[in-house]
């Protein structure tokens, strides 16, 4: 039976100890319990209302995409300019007053006190004319001195700019050279009576 008192003191043991582990543990009371269940249940609503939230803007956006996209593109901000020309007045080298551009000068328009023409730049070769592809437009006063000969019946003459928009007015014809400053300002027009037809 030593047997049998061991045993019994062991099990008295492990309640001594189970009772000694009830005294000092405090269950939970049910307030804590029930606020730790409101809070879990709180957290997920939340988790649940803005994932919803999202899923809300996301169509949302989408819609109004989808949307635009089928109307069309979009007007421009700005109106497209046109391209830039390739045009750069010429500069005078070294030691020079002006600086030349040849070319033809035509639809001469005058608008108060200055003349606008186009002017179609060409190479000269050999006595004839080749466009060289650049044209642009001037704005000139209209007392812009141009040294004429067939323009004014054969004589030699300076004339104003003014007096000639009738016979500059039509296609490209005359051919000009075009004197420019050391600031890309245009100085006079020479006709070019050797190589206008």
């Amino acid at each position: 039976m030593a047997d049998g008192t061991e045993l019994e003191g062991y099990l008295a043991d492990l309640a001594d100890l189970a009772e000694s582990g009830r005294r000092h543990a405090e269950p939970l009371a049910a307030e804590r319990i029930r606020a730790r269940g409101e809070r879990r249940l709180r957290r997920r609503r939340a988790a649940l209302a803005s994932g919803g939230a999202v899923l809300a803007v996301a169509l949302a956006v989408g819609g109004v995409s989808l949307t635009r996209a089928a109307q069309g593109p979009e007007p421009t901000a700005v109106d497209p300019t046109p391209t830039a020309s390739l045009f750069v007045p010429p500069t005078p080298a070294p030691g020079e007053e002006y600086a030349s551009e040849l070319g033809y000068v035509y639809g001469a328009a005058l608008t108060g006190d200055t003349v606008r023409v186009t002017v179609e730049q060409v190479r000269a070769e050999g006595g004839n004319v080749a466009p060289v592809g650049v044209v642009h437009t001037l704005t000139l006063p209209r007392r812009t001195l141009v040294e004429a000969r067939q323009l004014t019946e054969g004589s030699p003459a300076d004339v104003e700019l003014g007096e000639l928009v009738d016979q500059l007015s039509g296609g490209p014809r005359w051919v000009f050279a075009i004197d420019y400053d050391s600031e890309g300002r245009v100085h006079s027009l020479r006709e070019a009576y050797w190589l206008s037809g």
